[in-house]
């Protein structure tokens, strides 16, 4: 699943709330489009609008958003400060510096004498397509622990290389792609400025880092493909194209759970039952791989999350099969006029072994989704026995899937 999950781990928050976690916000656009073939892309205008005023806006827009400033180059601040996009919520439009870590620090002083517990997102005005979710999201978590960031699985093999040799295969289940918008409470980013002056000789490519060169940790949740930074000429046509085209034939989506073992057997992985293996504690059975998959679905189709789906509560049957779960999924997928086309599965998990399982487990996700054998993938990986999956102590897994238009339209 997603961050929010229908099976917490104990202790963990519900992070679905009824009411929206309040923010300010500070959108980062003092940049120079060096990669930009002389296109100045915060300007460059995308579905009627500068890329810029669809970062701010729908950062606006979002429940819980309360006052924004906007940073940008010096000699912009007279036609953006009087834009007729601009929303009322935008408190503040200020110069920028030469260094990200700087533009945000004037952003902070912009929004005034803020209370400590207070939380700020911080977005760059790049990234044009973020969706109220995904900022909700951000901002709970930050309420939560103090730091979040979005961060998006990687999908391929990633290697190290030294001139034109391969130099190492990394473990992707344990890197990710960082993405805004970034939340904090405010009394931790002062900390950290405090500690490491942002006009100092240290740089860093976001807050997430200055926060972890402080040794201040930063909880991570699920980001969105779509959230994408126009860096190349080429993004801006595809910026253009998600702006214009919501309603695409083919979409893309990305879940991930993660669950601990809990007491007696059996393991519920991938809809299969695993005899004398340790079953994973959940309201449901616990099939983390069945949860990241109706997960991603869910996510390409724009249908929210498992969680919100069916909560652990006593609207969901306590124990209730994952597969279960997933047929509801595809049903509701069809009811809204898509189908699975193909899914990747990662599983992280130290125990048990699971490379005699795979075939079988292939086989069973292919089966609930109604899908040939060719259109799914799982692999396995002990997570170089690190962390608590590597360990033994939980399980953990991903998933990416394609869904597609049904022909006929909805069901």
């Amino acid at each position: 699943m997603t961050d929010r999950t229908a099976d917490r781990a104990p202790g963990e928050p519900d992070p679905v709330g009824a009411e929206p976690v309040p923010f300010d916000a500070i959108v980062v656009a003092a940049g120079t489009s060096t990669r930009m073939d002389g296109i100045d892309k915060l300007i460059a205008e995308v579905g009627g609008r500068p890329v810029l005023a669809h970062a701010v806006l729908a950062l606006a827009a979002t429940p819980g958003a309360e006052r924004l400033a906007v940073v940008v180059r010096p000699e912009r601040i007279d036609a953006v400060a009087t834009a007729d996009w601009l929303p009322s919520s935008v408190v503040a439009v200020v110069p920028g510096g030469s260094r990200r870590q700087v533009s945000v620090a004037a952003g902070l002083t912009a929004l005034g004498d803020v209370a400590p517990d207070r939380i700020v997102l911080i977005h760059d005005g790049a990234r044009p397509v973020i969706s109220p979710a995904l900022v909700a999201r951000v901002a709970a978590a930050a309420d939560a622990h103090g730091a979040a960031i979005p961060v998006l699985p990687l999908a391929e093999t990633v290697k190290r290389v030294e001139g034109d040799v391969v130099a190492e295969t990394l473990d992707r289940s344990r890197l990710g792609l960082a993405q805004t918008p970034q939340g904090f409470r405010v009394g931790l980013l002062r900390e950290a400025y405090a500690r490491l002056d942002p006009d100092g000789p240290e740089e860093w490519t976001d807050e997430a880092g200055l926060l972890e060169s402080c040794t201040i940790p930063v909880h991570v949740v699920l980001g969105e493909p779509s959230n994408l930074k126009v860096t190349l000429p080429g993004d801006l046509a595809r910026v253009e194209a998600m702006l214009a085209g919501g309603d695409l034939a083919t979409r893309v989506g990305i879940g991930r759970d993660r669950h601990p073992f809990g007491p007696g057997t059996p393991l519920a992985l991938a809809g299969l039952t695993i005899e004398r293996a340790p079953r994973l504690w959940g309201h449901s059975d616990g099939d983390v791989a069945l949860h990241a998959v109706a997960d991603a679905l869910l996510g390409a189709t724009g249908q929210g999350d498992l969680g919100r789906l069916f909560p652990a509560g006593p609207e969901t049957p306590a124990g209730i099969a994952s597969a279960d779960l997933v047929h509801a999924v595809v049903e509701r997928l069809r009811a809204a006029g898509w189908r699975p086309a193909s899914v990747d599965v990662t599983i992280v998990a130290g125990r048990p072994r699971l490379a005699g399982h795979l075939d079988a487990m292939r086989a069973s996700i292919a089966g609930l989704l109604g899908l040939p054998a060719a259109a799914v993938s799982v692999k396995a990986s002990t997570g170089n026995l690190g962390g608590d999956e590597g360990a033994g102590r939980a399980i953990a897994a991903q998933a990416v899937a394609v869904a597609v238009r049904l022909e006929d339209g909805p069901a």
